[in-house]
């Protein structure tokens, strides 16, 4: 009897323990934070990173299940554990650079902690989802944490202007994905998208409701990757928002559609994928030029970094354009590790170099940090020479499988556009270097803090981008085998491609 209540429960309740997990963490904090100074506010951190370190233990039991629950809503396979496990990551790093960060700004721990991981559950219900509803609650359960999060300095002008910007923008290109769900359920008669994907046919291809469909759910999704001509909301919203945030919202967010775009795209709505990959070619050589040429003038980091993930946002749909090639899943599933770990890393050091209340760090705040601050120097170095693509760094080979892929596709000049925009990067992370260790500092130098969690953050940060970069097989051995789960082919099979 024991045996088989053991199984009942491992079946029914094993693919939302972490998604349960961050849940009750959240609603915990809730509860106790009404008890909590604002200055205290660091021990309502510590209980989100013990909710969120039990969510990765729980998450790895999930691995190697592949299987369906809830009559299909959810799915635990090893693509959904894999996005499941980097969004703890990256919600577990943007916690614990924000322990001092939230007691300094006066900020509320307790609604802000939470929010933290609410919008975490709705990340990781994305990358789960079975069905396409389950990816629109998915996406609003995290909007409308990050919208709160990205408002939640109300005393600041700029954080009220980001808020009100990402929501208005954000309702709106949510009404596009919620009529693209509707079109495809009338086209198709169902929105499970394991259905969807079998009554997909050459006929079908053709039917204008299906394809009207289509093109207004790439327009949601393209508004949460940041993409071109989506992305007018992400330069004041990242620069406006709490730098934490920023950094949650750059890594975590894009994390999360990605994660929906692609089990909805590549994995469901392949048969039909000649009638979308040529407008993600258009989008991606945009998003890459667009975002590159505008980082050029940047002096802002928050803004610099945002044109840049909106560059990066490219990149990653340049392996979406080559989905037809079975190496595009994983190396996109690697390039985002690399991506997270780099862009942590940088806005920790952001959060380091900043003046209380500036808003975020300029580049004349890195001028002669090489002096002041050695160790936080040779990170931020790095991290851009990572985000540049320089060898042997987590960038540069996420870039090589990517552009290996795309050409595999034959999308010989979508990887001339991105090489080109590789090239043109490296001017302005290169001025972040240069200010670092060939510029004297400012006659007013910023405030210079390095508080334990920021200090675990850039050492995070700094080691995954290198170990992710000169060790890769492991990682794109991992990459490659949930994507192949969510393929439902032979994870071998798949992974050999990379050796």
């Amino acid at each position: 009897m024991s045996h088989f209540t053991l199984s009942a429960v491992n079946f029914s309740w094993l693919p939302i323990l972490p998604l349960g997990a961050i849940a009750l963490g959240a609603m915990a904090i809730m509860l106790i934070g009404p008890g909590v100074d604002d200055e205290d506010s660091a021990g309502l951190g510590v209980i989100a990173l013990i909710t969120l370190l039990v969510a990765f233990v729980f998450a790895l039991f999930t691995l190697g299940e592949n299987t369906l629950a809830f009559g299909g809503s959810l799915v635990t396979d090893d693509y959904a554990g894999f996005f499941e496990i980097v969004i703890v990551i990256a919600a577990a790093l943007t916690v614990a650079m924000s322990l001092d960060y939230v007691a300094d700004e006066g900020m509320a721990g307790a609604e802000y902690y939470s929010l933290i991981l609410f919008a975490a559950f709705g990340m990781m219900l994305m990358a789960a989802a079975g069905d396409l509803i389950i990816i629109f609650i998915g996406l609003e359960t995290m909007s409308l944490a990050v919208y709160a999060l990205a408002g939640f300095m109300r005393r600041d002008p700029r954080s009220n202007e980001a808020a009100l910007k990402y929501f208005v923008l954000g309702a709106f290109s949510t009404g596009f994905l919620l009529y693209g769900i509707a079109l495809v359920y009338g086209a198709t008669g169902t929105i499970s998208l394991a259905a969807i994907r079998a009554a997909l046919s050459a006929r079908m291809a053709a039917n204008p409701l299906l394809l009207l469909g289509l093109g207004m759910m790439l327009i949601g999704f393209g508004f949460k990757v940041a993409a071109v001509p989506f992305h007018m909301w992400t330069p004041d919203a990242y620069e406006g928002a709490p730098t934490p945030v920023t950094a949650f919202m750059a890594v975590g967010v894009k994390l999360a559609a990605f994660a929906g775009f692609m089990r909805v795209f590549m994995v469901n709505l392949g048969p039909v994928s000649a009638q979308w990959t040529m407008v993600l070619w258009v989008v991606a050589a945009l998003s890459m030029t667009v975002g590159n040429l505008a980082a050029l003038v940047q002096q802002s980091l928050k803004r610099m970094l945002a044109y840049s993930a909106i560059a990066h946002a490219g990149y990653l749909l340049l392996g979406m354009a080559a989905s037809p090639q079975p190496l595009a899943g994983g190396a996109m599933l690697y390039y985002l590790i690399g991506y997270s770990f780099t862009n942590l890393g940088a806005f920790a050091v952001v959060i380091a170099v900043e003046r209380k209340g500036s808003g975020g760090a300029n580049l004349r705040d890195f001028q002669g940090l090489a002096r002041a601050r050695p160790g936080l120097a040779v990170a931020m170095a790095l991290f851009m020479l990572s985000l540049m693509g320089v060898p042997p760094l987590a960038g540069f080979v996420g870039k090589f499988y990517l552009f290996s892929a795309a050409l595999s596709a034959g999308l010989v000049w979508l990887v001339i556009i991105a090489a080109l925009n590789s090239a043109i990067s490296v001017y302005y992370y290169a001025r972040v270097i240069v200010a670092m260790y060939a510029q004297e500092e400012s006659a007013a130098p910023a405030r210079i803090v390095a508080r334990p969690g920021l200090i675990l953050s850039v050492i995070a940060g700094v080691a995954g981008t290198i170990l992710v970069g000169l060790y890769p097989q492991p990682w794109i051995g991992a990459a490659s085998s949930a994507y192949a789960s969510a393929l439902g082919r032979p994870n071998a099979k798949v992974a050999a491609n990379y050796r």
